[in-house]
């Protein structure tokens, strides 16, 4: 027979009344759930605070590699410099050039800012857009490869079989070789999601700085025709956070035979800007290096009569 447990209170008269009888199975098995919800949230506290914990450890161990790097590539330079010394300086100079870029990009692929360029959307693109797109690859590839500061450049959704691909072998000379990271994998299976910014002009929000603790996302468009959204949308659907660049914050229209103006910017162009941004802190020269004049905008201090925003 099941025990049970009597629960009771004094009557009026003074005797004693049984006010509810329960199984103590009943009770336990409640006790223990009050047991296992306070046992979950503290589980999920602790989560919480582990994920911070491995945040700020990838941090640090990412700003001790920048600085290995930097140490290394000095000694590297210093090294090159005592070698070598019946070879003319022009000689010389150039292997020193070269051997420290090298350095650069591999100390950026170990511990720089990432910044990933997403492929995936090349079925709206046409065959002559595609050409373009590789032609901004190798551009994107070459700004990095003068950086102080370089990026680590991702490239998902590559497949080797795709005419992009290709294209990138057939027009950029060591395409194969290039000091970045090339993947037929989405960045959504690369990153995690929190720490994703992707970069659209269709985005509310201005970008107001370069964190070295987030990556920043380019989508793979070209701007020969207008592909409204589609980057914007892709990212909404994938609950990541967007960002575009602050041009409507320190640039305005400027009056033009063809009243053109326009925010498409080809992902080399972007990736100039945040490059310069990175190393100078500064939208204004940031914007100045990176926006062509055919675009029809000019930064608001230098504008005389600038149009209003329509």
């Amino acid at each position: 027979m099941e025990e049970q447990l009597r629960v009771g209170g004094c009557s009026p008269d003074g005797g004693f009344t049984i006010v509810n009888e329960a199984p103590v199975a009943d009770l336990l098995e409640f006790l223990h759930i009050d047991v296992e919800l306070e046992h979950a949230r503290d589980d999920r506290e602790e989560s919480a605070r582990s994920k911070n914990v491995m945040r700020k450890q990838r941090n640090w161990e990412r700003r001790l590699e920048v600085k290995k790097s930097k140490r290394k590539e000095e000694k590297l330079r210093k090294k090159l410099n005592r070698q070598d010394k019946d070879v003319s300086d022009a000689q010389l100079s150039k292997r020193v050039i070269k051997a420290i870029t090298k350095e650069r990009l591999e100390g950026a692929r170990a511990a720089g800012l990432r910044l990933c360029v997403d492929l995936s959307m090349t079925e709206h693109l046409t065959h002559k857009e595609i050409s373009r797109l590789a032609a901004q690859i190798r551009r994107l590839y070459g700004s990095n490869k003068k950086a102080l500061q370089p990026f680590h450049v991702f490239l998902t959704e590559l497949q080797e079989d795709s005419l992009l691909y290709k294209e990138c072998v057939g027009m950029n000379d060591g395409f194969m070789h290039y000091l970045i990271d090339v993947t037929e994998e989405s960045w959504f299976h690369l990153f995690p999601s929190e720490d994703v910014i992707y970069l659209t002009p269709d985005a509310s929000e201005a970008l107001e700085s370069v964190e070295e603790d987030k990556i920043y996302i380019l989508g793979g468009l070209v701007d020969e025709t207008i592909h409204k959204k589609i980057s914007y949308t892709k990212a909404k659907e994938l609950g990541v956070r967007t960002a575009r660049l602050p041009i409507d914050e320190y640039m305005v229209k400027k009056e033009n035979p063809k009243n053109f103006h326009s925010k498409i910017l080809a992902i080399n162009q972007v990736f100039d800007i945040l490059l310069t941004f990175r190393d100078t802190r500064d939208w204004t020269k940031a914007l100045m290096a990176g926006i062509p004049p055919g675009k029809g905008f000019v930064l608001a201090s230098a504008a005389s009569k600038p149009l209003e925003e329509t």
